[in-house]
């Protein structure tokens, strides 16, 4: 029996999801200050972090939707398909109901906020300055026509798309159980483990991104909805095989060289072409962008499975922090973001003040929400193990990768 077989959860890619979140909220901190669009930006906000942006960009929600099929799978070999629908539906439905009604609104309302400052006027009709009066007309979906020609669509879910598409691919793979269970697996050796989805990702960049966009509206959204939920797909199939993984191992560092030589040529693409990777017309810059993507997921799959192998107890603590880190961050970075950027301090200091704001807001904010039983669900918990007199005691318990 190989060994993915024999496993009960993988460690190696328990430390990569950590990493992977970790690298997705200073990625989000980045937003702030590029000339991106996002829903707050720094007053100085330019290009000169954009190309380590780009480095990251192209495979970083990509790696995530991989490992949470290579996890869906371990808990499926564990339960019945009805019984991880259940699992699934209070560990993300919850969240995500809870994030959409009190955490992303703060992040909706600044970035009114600053679109309103920006036009020296309300940029949503009936908007007054009033947190309490956006917040109930938030809930009501009151604004939604924007003066600015643009459109505020709310109540809306923000980053947290990312948990509802988490939850929807799940629940359709296990209506599709007894299907999807059937598909050989073993027959994604080495080599087409290591060129297929580079193709995959190229075909649905070219084809399906020029058509449908890029959305996280469920409805419209065909182009993530394919790439996404192929590589979903494609984690759960493979996760009980050595081979793909054992080729990613040896081939990291070649991968690695690939993954860096296809940014490098994408950024040349960017600058030198008439046509950018944005563009519908950008097939070569897309190809580039899907090495590069495929490339680093390989790598760092491989670099992982060599060396991030051994447990310990930080890996069990933030292998169950990370999910509430992800759903409080992105609201503290817009919040702090915002009031941090009257002052002026030296961008240099500012951008490391954030950091350490969006660090410490999320691990208080998880040490605070682990302890309260009422609470936990609403952050991807699983329910407190007992509780003794008036106060709460914790037992440590393995924790579902996300």
């Amino acid at each position: 029996m190989t060994d993915a077989a024999k496993a009960d959860r993988r460690i190696d890619l328990d430390w990569l999801r950590i990493a992977a979140f970790g690298l997705l909220i200073l990625y989000h901190i980045g937003l702030f200050y590029v000339s991106w669009g996002w829903h707050v930006k720094s007053s100085r906000a330019s290009d000169a972090i954009e190309p380590l942006m780009r480095l990251v960009n192209p495979w970083r929600l990509d790696l995530l939707m991989f490992i949470s099929g290579v996890a869906t799978r371990f808990m499926a070999d564990k339960a019945t398909a009805g019984a991880l629908a259940l699992n699934r539906l209070h560990r993300l439905l919850w969240p995500l109901v809870f994030g959409v009604l009190v955490i992303v609104p703060p992040q909706a309302y600044f970035e009114v906020v600053e679109s309103s400052a920006r036009l020296g006027r309300a940029a949503i009709e009936g908007f007054t300055g009033d947190p309490w009066d956006f917040y109930l007309n938030h809930l009501a979906s009151q604004f939604t026509a924007a003066q600015s020609g643009g459109r505020h669509i709310m109540p809306t879910w923000n980053h947290l798309w990312f948990v509802a598409y988490l939850l929807i691919y799940t629940l359709m793979l296990c209506l599709l159980m007894p299907l999807v269970r059937h598909i050989p697996g073993g027959a994604v050796g080495g080599l087409t483990f290591l060129v297929a989805p580079a193709f995959f990702l190229w075909a649905t960049r070219a084809l399906l991104f020029p058509v449908f966009g890029d959305t996280h509206a469920v409805v419209d959204d065909w182009y993530n909805h394919v790439t996404f939920g192929g590589l979903f797909l494609l984690g759960f199939v493979i996760a009980r095989h050595d081979a793909p993984f054992d080729a990613a191992e040896r081939w990291r560092w070649a991968a690695l060289v690939i993954a860096l030589i296809a940014w490098q040529g994408a950024l040349i693409w960017d600058a030198h072409s008439d046509i950018p990777v944005a563009h519908q017309g950008a097939f070569f810059g897309r190809g580039l962008r899907s090495i590069q993507a495929w490339g680093a997921i390989i790598a760092l799959l491989g670099f992982a499975r060599r060396h991030w192998r051994g447990d310990s107890p930080l890996r069990r603590y933030l292998t169950e922090a990370i999910f509430p880190f992800y759903i409080i961050h992105q609201t503290v970075i817009v919040v702090a973001g915002h009031h941090l950027d009257p002052l002026q301090w030296p961008v240099a200091i500012e951008a490391m003040v954030l950091i350490a704001i969006t660090a410490l807001s999320c691990i208080v904010g998880y040490e605070l929400v682990r302890r309260v039983g009422v609470i936990r669900p609403f952050f991807g918990l699983r329910p407190l193990a007992g509780q003794s007199g008036g106060g709460t005691k914790l037992r440590a318990a393995r924790s579902d990768t996300i």
